[in-house]
């Protein structure tokens, strides 16, 4: 059975939705958990609600432990403090999963770039400081479990949403490179992309898919990814209690000799488009690598690569 005791949990945006499942997930399981929330509205503006202190009580009611932080994730000087306060209290950061976000829906013609600097702020900003204030104390114990979440926005496009969409693909590259980077003191990053039931996506469904995509039918698979055994660099969809990994895969491609050209990319355009022989890359020099070996193949080069 996967079980958190003795292990302490930050998940941001915690007061209602999805990460306040994620938190009580948590808390039944055994973690102490950070129950971070800056009490806004969907579209970022502050309404002081006292979410974070509601699930602080539910998770003391069930006999667990919790502390509310109303930190706004883009700013970094209110993260650094909730990550201080966390260590004061138990002395360690074992999980973080970022979860908060905010809409500022428009076409882009009508968005302001000020409504979508803030959208990327919050959801890419927020969880690279979010991920940096726990990074050193993660490295320190030689331990660490972190997830952003993306959206099917970020993954495959959402009209009226470039800002989101762009911040959402943007925390996936970001686990693509701490995954590298944190393998080497046991911390394991993935991409939870959720289609949920929550304040941001209300007025989106028809009430029978609401009813169907519960948080609850979500946070399981976070808690997968959280866990001890968790895997690492995965993108993990999930809705309605339905899981599925998506992965990046690039086509075998093909090479062109001689003169190269825009006609000659257009005449080669089927098989660079060919999925035969797709693969999934371990990082970016598996790319460098594979298309300077099959040119030096071309041309007899030998390279020792």
């Amino acid at each position: 059975m996967i079980r958190f005791d003795d292990r302490v949990a930050i998940v941001t945006g915690a007061g209602v939705g999805l990460g306040r499942c994620h938190a009580l997930g948590l808390a039944e399981r055994g973690a102490k958990v950070v129950v971070n929330d800056l009490g806004a509205s969907t579209d970022g503006a502050s309404t002081g609600s006292d979410a974070a202190q509601q699930v602080v009580a539910e998770i003391e009611a069930m006999g667990g432990e919790a502390i509310a932080h109303g930190a706004d994730v883009s700013n970094e000087e209110q993260v650094n403090d909730m990550v201080a306060k966390t260590i004061e209290k138990w002395g360690r950061i074992d999980i973080l999963i970022n979860n908060a976000g905010i809409l500022r829906d428009k076409t882009f013609g009508k968005m302001t770039m000020d409504d979508f600097r803030k959208v990327v702020d919050v959801h890419l900003i927020g969880t690279a400081n979010c991920c940096h204030a726990v990074w050193p104390h993660m490295r320190a114990a030689q331990y660490g479990r972190i997830v952003v979440t993306t959206s099917a926005s970020g993954l495959y496009g959402n009209f009226g949403q470039s800002n989101y969409g762009a911040a959402k693909a943007g925390v996936m590259g970001l686990m693509n490179v701490l995954h590298l980077e944190g393998a080497r003191d046991n911390i394991r990053v993935n991409t939870l992309a959720p289609t949920a039931a929550t304040r941001m996506t209300e007025n989106l469904m028809p009430p029978e898919a609401l009813e169907l995509l519960k948080p609850e039918t979500i946070t399981p698979g976070v808690l997968y990814l959280v866990s001890e055994d968790g895997p690492s660099r995965k993108i993990l969809g999930a809705g309605a209690g339905h899981f599925a990994l998506t992965r990046v895969y690039e086509t075998a491609g093909a090479l062109i000799e001689g003169d190269i050209t825009p006609e000659a990319v257009a005449a080669q355009w089927d098989q660079i488009s060919a999925p035969e022989g797709q693969e999934e890359l371990n990082d970016a020099f598996g790319q460098t690598r594979k298309f300077a070996l099959s040119a030096a193949k071309a041309k007899g080069i030998k390279l020792d690569w």
